[in-house]
């Protein structure tokens, strides 16, 4: 981990108190009606955690990736379904715009995004492009001076929550990025999806029905959308890391408290070395997300390009979750296995994090290529 500065601190300790008091005492409800309270939503934007990772220019906190990671890893101790709507907002939805947009652009959409008074989502993935997200069949015509997108984006993150999407398209060049308005006419939200975990989070069907986009919401060049979207899912990833590690925090926590008090042959279950040895690993395991997390988001808040990073990050803390997840279930037994506590939620919600913004086996396509590249030579 590295040494975070006094603001840095301030700012864990702010995000910490809000989860205990405000995220942790909704996350069953959160779970068990599968939607985030709208007053939990204002109460988020309220104390600046839909901007922590923006400059003060655009209205947002200032405290780049490393800030936005340590506030992703204490909400997700409260509620995965909560860091998922904050990290689709922040991380990818108003990320492809600050990445990729003119400066007309952000300062159209960013102050509005940064304040909460709008919430984003990112609209790629499609029927036959998920992990091949080149495959798009979603297209984009530029026709009398405008564009118009006929398509349908799939698994789209804050769907039903959102005002902005930040839309990929197939245009005469390429894949391009559009700033969509929810209220544009012509876009349709799909009902919710029922899943197995992060049940708050809102996942739908977006579709697209001769929508009207004015030539200034082209994010960035035409046919410059995949490298956008590509540089944009670096941050989502290095974000997904952190719910990892925060998940896996708590778990640990819940399941020290839980082995120091259960008794079982007439002494507490923390005297045994089977459940000695799941704490030491799920330490253990712990340690090195959050060292390779923190290194990462440290390298790109100095400028580096960190695409390989990453999806380490990304493919390490994911598959480091669902062992943290599992041990601390088996620490906890029968009771783990019990929705009364809340091992058995994190448990269902530690398992999207190996496949949403990259599954595990795209991740170690992306740094096998890297590595490949420069012949296996490893530069710190």
């Amino acid at each position: 981990m590295i040494e975070l500065t006094e603001e840095q601190q301030m700012l864990r300790d702010t995000v910490r108190e809000f989860t205990n008091s405000e995220v942790k005492t909704l996350a069953k409800q959160i779970d068990e009606k599968e939607e985030i309270p709208k007053e939990l939503i204002k109460k988020i934007a309220e104390v600046g955690l839909l901007g922590t990772a923006f400059p003060e220019k655009f209205g947002g906190g200032g405290f780049g990736e490393i800030g936005y990671c340590l506030a992703q890893e204490e909400i997700t101790r409260g509620c995965g379904s909560t860091a998922a709507f904050i990290g689709a907002h922040i991380s990818i939805g108003t990320n492809a715009i600050f990445i990729g947009g003119t400066e007309e652009l952000k300062n159209k959409y960013l102050p509005l995004l940064t304040a909460g008074e709008k919430i984003a989502a990112f609209a790629l993935t499609e029927s036959e492009a998920g992990s091949d997200a080149f495959n798009l069949k979603t297209t984009a015509e530029f026709i009398d001076g405008k564009w118009i997108i006929n398509g349908e984006k799939l698994w789209v993150t804050n769907g039903a929550y959102a005002d902005i999407f930040s839309v990929f398209c197939r245009t005469s060049m390429g894949i391009t990025g559009f700033v969509v308005e929810k209220d544009f006419i012509g876009v349709t939200i799909g009902p919710n999806e029922k899943k197995m975990g992060i049940r708050g989070s809102a996942t739908n069907t977006i579709t697209f029905e001769n929508v009207e986009v004015p030539p200034e919401n082209i994010i960035g060049q035409e046919g410059r959308g995949f490298l956008i979207a590509m540089k944009t899912l670096d941050t989502g990833r290095l974000g997904i890391g952190a719910c990892c590690v925060g998940a896996a925090k708590e778990m640990l926590e819940l399941s020290v408290q839980y082995a120091n008090q259960r008794k079982q042959f007439d002494q507490e279950i923390n005297k045994f070395q089977a459940i000695q040895f799941m704490i030491a690993e799920m330490t253990t395991l712990i340690y090195a997300m959050e060292s390779m997390l923190y290194r990462a988001a440290e390298n790109y808040d100095n400028g580096k390009d960190i695409s390989q990073e990453a999806a380490m990050v990304k493919l390490y803390c994911s598959e480091a979750v669902s062992e943290v997840a599992d041990k601390a279930l088996q620490i906890h037994g029968g009771m783990g296995f019990s929705r009364e506590i809340p091992i058995e939620r994190f448990y269902r919600d530690a398992r999207i994090l190996r496949i949403f913004e990259g599954t595990s086996e795209i991740q170690k396509i992306i740094i096998s290529r890297k590595s490949i590249k420069n012949n296996g030579k490893w530069k710190i």
